[in-house]
């Protein structure tokens, strides 16, 4: 049989409930997409998924596809399920006239990104991104989510090495694009900052290429510096100092970022509302101040009422380990833990500096993927943590431990403050037998050392 083509697969997808990529989890009516990887080969769970209650399987091994002839009008094969799943989710983009924001960046992005879709529901309906499905599967299962009664689309793009983004953009064609920031991040993939800038740059020559709008941090100068460096790029900026934003320093000593803004709308004093506007949130940092007002910046271009944009704004409550607090029957933790990077570390500890409180602790564990810089990295955060005069300071994993022995071949460190840790686990353990009580404590570190694993011991 001839494989399938697009727009063919296309006119059977529309008959589907939607998409699915996990044979043990099909929902009834769905299209499964048989999806290899190093350790699995979905085309031998296609049949499985069907019997399930997956309408069709779309498969590329013949085999699996000539021994299931009775199956022959559930089966659909085509030459390669990942290249047949995101070209048919690029088809189902290019059907709805629609503005489509794409964003990438270092830091910061899934924040953003749920910012943005917070204050554009306030006005329209939404699709974006689930939790940080932002990869060469996740980016085409959102835009499969797009339909006739979506009015926006906001889509998350994360990548690791060159070219990366430049795929994704393909793929999403977006008619707006956001590069919240770049930093250290990736070094392995991506070789070096310029590596960085370079490959988060995709983003905006894909916006040139097709005359398209950026909404650009011009108070970043790394970002304003891309910017002039693709002189055809339409931006809308905005930033700090761009937009006047003063943050506010509650005398209780809130970590809660609160910020002011001159009211956006360009008309504010002839229709009566404040020529300034207060902003509290619930995300820790000051850093999250750009993530507001890339959102902000959004919803007004979009024409979405300053007041029920900020409202939107106000109510968004972080989750999956960043930026939260989080009060414990013995100790208040402000957990960023979902991922880290020498750029987001230290942006989190000169954050935790500023926090007001007697008692305070750092667990901060390795940042992944740095490449030869680990070692240079990793002894910057080293110092930076000891500077905040922290009562502990604990750190988890191999990549801290050599910074540390680097750092102090005498033996300098008081073991009464410093103490090193092989993984979470011996961390948690330790935690068991040792305590902390009465602490405001900082927990930072890549996904990969898994520092959720202390929560509960905290």
């Amino acid at each position: 049989m001839k494989n399938l083509e697009i727009p063919a697969l296309y006119d059977i997808f529309r008959t589907c409930s939607g998409v699915s990529t996990d044979s043990r989890k099909i929902e009834k009516g769905t299209m499964f997409f048989a999806l290899k990887g190093e350790n699995f080969n979905g085309n031998h769970f296609a049949v499985g998924a069907l019997e399930q209650g997956a309408s069709y399987a779309v498969v590329d091994d013949e085999e699996v596809y000539n021994a299931n002839g009775h199956l022959h009008q559930q089966l659909l094969l085509v030459e390669d399920v990942l290249v047949a799943l995101q070209q048919l989710a690029r088809y189902n983009r290019l059907q709805f006239k629609i503005p489509v924001i794409g964003l990438t960046g270092t830091n910061g992005k899934t924040t953003t990104k749920e910012l943005i879709t917070a204050a554009l529901s306030a006005k329209y309906r939404v699709v974006s991104t689930l939790g940080n499905l932002n990869n060469h599967i996740g980016v085409p299962l959102t835009l499969l989510r797009i339909g006739p009664d979506t009015q926006v689309a906001v889509i998350e793009m994360g990548a690791s090495a060159p070219g990366e983004i430049n795929l994704l953009s393909s793929l999403v064609c977006p008619s707006f694009g956001l590069v919240t920031n770049v930093g250290k991040a990736h070094l392995l993939g991506f070789g070096s900052f310029d590596g960085v800038k370079a490959a988060k740059g995709e983003l905006y020559d894909n916006l040139v290429a097709h005359k398209k709008i950026a909404f650009v941090n011009v108070d970043n100068p790394h970002l304003l510096d891309m910017a002039h460096k693709r002189p055809n790029l339409h931006i809308v900026p905005y930033g700090i100092k761009n937009n006047c934003v003063r943050i506010i320093k509650e005398n209780n000593g809130s970590p809660f970022l609160k910020i002011t803004v001159p009211n956006p709308c360009i008309e504010a004093a002839s229709v009566g509302e404040p020529m300034e506007v207060t902003i509290q949130t619930r995300l820790i940092g000051d850093y999250n101040t750009d993530n507001v007002l890339a959102a902000l910046c959004i919803s007004t271009y979009f024409d979405v009422p300053t007041v029920q944009a900020v409202a939107a704004i106000e109510a968004y409550q972080p989750s999956n380990n960043r930026s939260q607090m989080t009060r414990t029957e013995h100790n208040t933790l402000i957990i960023d833990a979902y991922n880290a990077n020498p750029t987001s570390m230290a942006a989190s500890l000169e954050n935790f500096r500023g926090i007001k409180a007697e008692k305070k602790v750092l667990v901060l564990g390795d940042m992944l993927e740095l490449g030869a810089d680990s070692l240079k990295e990793h002894s910057t955060i080293v110092e930076l943590a000891l500077s905040l005069n922290a009562e502990k300071v604990l750190f988890v994993g191999g990549e801290f431990k050599a910074a540390v022995a680097q750092l102090d071949k005498d033996g300098g460190f008081d073991g009464r403050r410093v103490s090193l840790f092989e993984d979470s686990v011996a961390l948690r353990d330790w935690l068991v037998q040792n305590g902390v009580q009465g602490a405001t404590i900082l927990i930072k570190g890549s996904r990969g050392t898994r520092l959720e694993r202390i929560f509960d011991v905290l």
